[in-house]
């Protein structure tokens, strides 16, 4: 088992932090000090929330996109510290915001998956973050590599960092899915797996990005025994400047946080089945191999409204045959039957004739 030096249980990081899971909650940017205080001030009256997070330095990706506040903004977390006494956490990106936290107490500082992304930003931070004293939380990278996000997390560990964590947000797929991200429990399972003395956090609302799946999400991760959950939050989402479709108001998000079940740990001596592991690991590759059989499907669809225009034949032989025989020796040299790659390739064959007959006879 593989171990990062010196790591601190989350728990042991504040007292604040004596209870499991950890909620972590506000909104995704800092964009005013009304907006700020005003959800704090409703974060406050849930109890297992513990700790107010914002974005405070924003990068425009458009031209038109929100503009963060910058500095300003953490003179307004300091106003929540006193006011709610909710810890505070900040996404950094760079030395400048290190520092800038530092000076105004920040309490929790966190990567986010861009920068975890960068060796050359991760580099940068870790000399920023030498020997100080602070929470560092590390998100997963944008792509689903395992060594990338180790290597952050072993670069700020390295750096003294004995309070650390690592957040999983899922990872950016190249085709649209219902969810903003694609989970791939089975790399956070194999993270903890390495690493055990590894606190854990979830951040659903990345990986949902539509506030109807969070609920589904947390359960998810608690069940995987994650040591907390990261939500967005907004006093009133309807106007946020950004992501205001994975937010939720407090209130919404009280009422989550009670209907999630807390699973009970295996205790040291007891016996632990792998199956849970394994079948966690099958769980999401179901979920991607179904989404890409929706994408596959709506592809088939754009191909009978072509050939309808086209006045074509639905069963193209050729291309049929060269399917069929394409995927069989993928898949017999990634060693898989030929008999079950056979009647898996006919299946799907049989089924996007169907939808393209159905196209096609509605265009008449």
């Amino acid at each position: 088992m593989n171990e990062l030096n010196n790591l601190k249980p989350i728990n042991d990081w504040f007292k604040k932090l004596d209870s499991r899971p950890i909620i972590i909650s506000g909104p995704c940017s800092a964009e005013s000090e009304e907006q700020v205080l005003n959800t704090a001030r409703q974060l406050k009256e849930i109890d297992q929330v513990k700790v107010f997070r914002t974005g405070i330095w924003k990068p425009k990706t458009q031209s038109n996109s929100f503009e963060d506040r910058g500095d300003t903004a953490l003179n307004w977390l300091n106003q929540v510290k006193q006011e709610t006494g909710l810890l505070t956490m900040v996404e950094v990106a760079s030395p400048k915001h290190v520092e800038m936290c530092l000076r105004h107490n920040v309490d929790i500082l966190w990567i986010g998956a861009r920068t975890t992304s960068n060796p050359f930003s991760i580099q940068e931070l870790a000399s920023a973050l030498q020997g100080m004293n602070v929470p560092v939380m590390i998100k997963n990278p944008l792509n689903p590599d395992i060594n990338l996000w180790i290597g952050a997390l072993e670069q700020i560990n390295k750096a003294g960092i004995s309070k650390l964590a690592a957040i999983h947000c899922g990872f950016y797929p190249f085709e649209q899915t219902s969810l903003r991200n694609i989970p791939k429990w089975e790399i956070p399972i194999e993270l903890k797996s390495r690493f055990h003395n590894l606190p854990m956090i979830c951040d659903p609302s990345h990986i949902a990005g539509d506030r109807n799946h969070i609920q589904q999400i947390s359960q998810k991760a608690l069940d995987l025994n994650m040591d907390g959950l990261m939500i967005e939050s907004h006093f009133k989402p309807e106007e946020a400047l950004s992501e205001a479709e994975q937010q939720l108001i407090p209130s919404e998000l009280n009422t989550i946080l009670n209907s999630l079940v807390c699973r009970l740990s295996i205790k040291d001596g007891e016996d632990y089945n792998p199956l849970d592991q394994y079948r966690n690991q099958i769980d999401s590759i179901d979920a991607q191999i179904i989404e890409l059989l929706a994408q596959r499907m709506n592809t088939v669809s754009e191909i009978g409204e072509y050939k309808s225009e086209k006045n074509l034949n639905i069963l193209q032989l050729k291309r049929w045959e060269k399917v069929r025989e394409q995927g069989t020796e993928l898949g017999k040299s990634l060693g898989l039957s030929e008999k079950f790659l056979t009647q898996l390739l006919r299946m799907i064959h049989k089924e996007a004739i169907l939808i393209q007959n159905d196209v096609m006879n509605d265009k008449k």
